[in-house]
């Protein structure tokens, strides 16, 4: 097997790509150049490079969304992105967050290597750094709630054990970082942390990034490739979204937790692994069990420690917290200022319902670090999101509180079957608002409301509603 350092290169300027071709020959990296980004996709599904240079403007296919695909697929591998033209600030801020560096044109030779060097030391740093990653619980999962300290303990009680655990919970609410603590805490610490979301990998791919593939295996297959679980050896192996697993994975997965071993792709000899398997999902999985979606046999080896992370709502008392720590490593990530909340701000944030958890409350703090205009936070600086779901709620909790004094009210005077009355007042407002809704047409009226249109034509008659 080739030890070398591989770049690839994707230009439709055939002088370009001859250029950097002779650049690079000078320092010891195996090169393959590509006109066309659709090439350097189907090679990338079987081989990794350790730095690819593309243009920013090619024929059937632009810089960005090839970055993008790359990113998906391999985002560890830098990609620095050539440019010549008078954009380059808009591509540049465009590409902050997964392109390497950019590589204004004309440019220097001397310039290509030092750019070719430096990322290929990040890739490498990049790599140890996640492969013997040790994650500190108290800084990295914050909370004092009651449900967040349930999770503590867990992780606690887990400390000395390499037991299979099942993480449930909503999208967005830290699974990987318990994972990762799981794993920091345990016997396994100074081994390999391996994290791999079975849901963001097309299915035809998945089984060769589980188990890897032998040299030939299909098309494309150019050499051997060691799939995650040879990588986790003797580490965790970390399943996000393991619902989403296609029913043939789930069998082999049932193999490695059952006998430890497994075959890569094309291959015939049993390959001997020492994993631990954290898996995670935010799907009820005995739900899926019974509707033959999910392998109960697999549910029974998945879940012998459950640990539920509970979702940002029923744990109200961390969200100032968290919010504080996120302004500051957002200000720290984006160069800015830490913003500091006003009380009124906070309370006002407290109060929100959060639906994407931790991970919104974070992409929020982003924001607002980059567009506040002061350095404190008014309720005005908010994102038009985050004040229509306070409306919403305001307006939600006003109806019930009245209608919660009505029936209080109607109690006290001594009114009987408060129902009868109640009832049609209720169906009467709200098939009057889905018929607005609709503009008048009673087919969509009656899907807003989930009655059948017949249902909704028959009380409509019933209540006398003109219209």
């Amino acid at each position: 097997m080739n030890d070398k350092n591989t770049v690839w290169i994707v230009d439709d300027d055939k002088s370009i790509r001859w250029v950097l071709e002779k650049a690079l020959q000078k320092t010891d990296v195996e090169i393959k150049s590509f006109s066309k980004p659709g090439d350097l996709l189907k090679l990338i599904l079987s081989e990794e490079p350790d730095v690819i240079i593309s243009d920013i403007r090619m024929p059937g296919m632009d810089g960005i969304t090839l970055l993008n695909k790359i990113k998906e697929h391999s985002p560890s591998v830098p990609v620095i992105i050539m440019t010549a033209y008078s954009d380059l600030d808009r591509a540049v801020s465009a590409f902050q967050g997964g392109a390497f560096e950019y590589l204004p044109k004309p440019f220097d030779v001397d310039e290509v290597v030092s750019l070719v060097k430096r990322a290929i030391t990040h890739k490498q740093n990049n790599r140890a750094v996640f492969i013997n990653e040790v994650v500190d619980v108290k800084t990295s999962i914050i909370g004092s709630a009651p449900a967040m300290q349930e999770v503590f303990k867990a992780i606690g009680r887990l400390s000395s054990s390499n037991l299979t655990v099942l993480i449930t919970g909503e999208t967005g609410t830290g699974k990987e970082l318990v994972a990762s603590a799981l794993h920091a805490h345990s016997p396994r610490s100074t081994q390999a942390f391996i994290a791999i979301n079975t849901a963001a990998i097309p299915k035809d791919l998945l089984e060769s990034e589980l188990f890897g593939h032998e040299k030939g295996a299909f098309t494309g297959a150019s050499r051997q490739r060691q799939g995650r679980f040879e990588q986790a050896n003797g580490g965790t192996l970390f399943l996000d979204e393991i619902g989403d697993m296609p029913a043939d994975l789930q069998t082999r997965l049932l193999r490695i937790l059952s006998q430890g071993e497994f075959y890569r792709v094309g291959g015939h000899t049993p390959i001997k692994v020492d994993v631990r398997v954290i898996a995670a999902t935010h799907q009820n999985l005995e739900q899926l069990v019974k509707e033959n979606k999910f392998r109960e046999d697999l549910l029974h080896r998945l879940n012998v420690i459950r640990v539920h992370v509970p979702p940002l709502r029923d744990r109200r008392t961390d969200i100032i917290e968290l919010i504080n720590h996120f302004l500051k490593t957002a200000a720290s990530e984006l160069n800015e200022e830490i913003k500091q909340l006003l009380p009124a701000t906070a309370d006002y944030l407290s109060e929100l319902p959060w639906h994407g958890n931790v991970r919104q409350l974070e992409n929020f703090c982003r924001w607002v670090t980059v567009m506040a205009s002061g350095s404190e936070i008014h309720i005005d600086d908010l994102p038009p999101e985050l004040k229509q779901d306070t409306v919403i709620m305001e307006i939600t909790d006003e109806w019930e509180i009245t209608f919660r004094k009505w029936v209080e009210s109607s109690l006290l005077k001594g009114d009987t079957e408060i129902l009868r009355d109640a009832v049609p007042r209720f169906e009467s407002i709200l098939i009057k608002e889905a018929l607005k809704k609709s503009g008048g047409r009673r087919h969509n009226a009656s899907k807003l409301l989930g009655w059948g249109r017949n249902t909704l034509t028959r009380k409509i008659k019933q209540l006398e509603i003109d219209v």
